[in-house]
């Protein structure tokens, strides 16, 4: 799935997993982040983008995260699929409608405003992203 890229794989998600996920999602999710899941379920590797890594968090997880709603007060519209294991979860911003953005923010900083920082336009255009080190200029 990753053609060379670095990604530590854990075994995929059942498919039980991933109909409770789609079934809690506010919205369609992305067909690549599911055959994602389907694939790893969880899993992580290097972003040569900020925040450097990408830690994807099993869809029960994902599941929980947005049962509970951890983060529907100061992060309002946006669906947490993982994080980079430091504080900065990774999301999707279903503010603006699909495709979705991906995007990333300080977990800690409940300011929107100075804490969400774009990483890719859509899940296809992050999922080549994930696996690849950043290159020298």
């Amino acid at each position: 799935m990753f053609d060379g890229r670095e990604w530590h794989k854990v075994d995929g998600a059942a498919q039980n997993a991933i109909d409770a996920l789609i079934a809690i999602a506010p919205a369609t999710l992305p067909s690549r982040f599911l055959e994602l899941l389907c694939h790893s379920n969880g899993g992580e590797a290097p972003l040569p983008v900020q925040p450097r890594w990408f830690v994807l968090y099993p869809a029960e997880e994902i599941v929980e995260i947005e049962k509970m709603g951890n983060f529907k007060e100061s992060f309002s519209g946006f669906f947490v699929i993982g994080g980079n294991g430091g504080g900065e979860a990774i999301a999707l911003d279903l503010r603006h409608g699909h495709p979705f953005p991906i995007v990333t923010f300080d977990m800690a900083n409940c300011d929107p405003n100075e804490s969400i920082q774009s990483i890719a336009p859509d899940f296809d255009q992050f999922f080549e992203l994930i696996g690849r080190e950043e290159t020298s200029p």
